[in-house]
């Protein structure tokens, strides 16, 4: 069995599609949420399913022994970034070598890096006067959305489209492929559109 953490900053959409996915699944288990937040919608999502919730200050991630030792307790074997906004410290790239992914709303390597995220990519998008855009499901390294591409999904951008309309449609290429990219990737399974 592989015990899941999910990190997250926000309201927690594509936290809970995670933990609907992998409910009842005898190989992977969403073990705890950890969130930098102590007012994010993630944690009721949490709270709602049982599922232990760790809510950390920068100091708290900035120090190893601590938080390796709260991880290890819930037997941790990979970490999931679900909207968490800051950057992971070298000690857990250390520890968790390729088990830590993100999620990003466009196609990286375009409109990722620090201070890209939420509504601010699909502006960056349209402004950029893109066709299209997605999501990427990428390694997590020491830099902003800079880690191993592992898979994307595309959508056009349509005349006419605002942040929300654009935000709309690749939320839901994030919360029907992410899950399914996290699955193969435990079960050693090649993943593909």
């Amino acid at each position: 069995m592989t015990h899941l953490a999910i990190f997250a900053s926000g309201k927690g959409t594509n936290a809970e599609a995670i933990i609907n996915y992998f409910r009842g699944n005898r190989e992977i288990s969403v073990a705890m949420v950890v969130c930098n937040n102590p007012d994010a919608g993630v944690l009721d999502i949490a709270r709602k399913h049982a599922i232990p919730v760790s809510v950390i200050t920068q100091k708290n991630l900035d120090e190893p022994r601590e938080f390796l030792e709260v991880l290890k307790r819930h037997e941790i074997g990979f970490i999931v970034l679900a909207g968490f906004l800051w950057l992971i410290p070298k000690y857990l790239l250390d520890e968790f070598p390729d088990k830590i992914i993100n999620i990003h709303p466009a196609l990286l390597p375009k409109h990722g890096g620090r201070g890209l995220f939420g509504k601010r990519v699909h502006e960056s998008v349209l402004k950029a006067n893109e066709e299209e855009t997605g999501i990427t499901v990428h390694y997590v390294n020491e830099h902003f959305d800079e880690g191993e591409i592992i898979f994307q999904a595309k959508c056009s951008v349509e005349p006419g489209d605002t942040t929300a309309t654009l935000e709309a449609r690749v939320r839901q290429l994030e919360l029907e492929h992410y899950p399914k990219v996290i699955e193969k990737l435990l079960l050693k399974e090649t993943v593909t559109a």
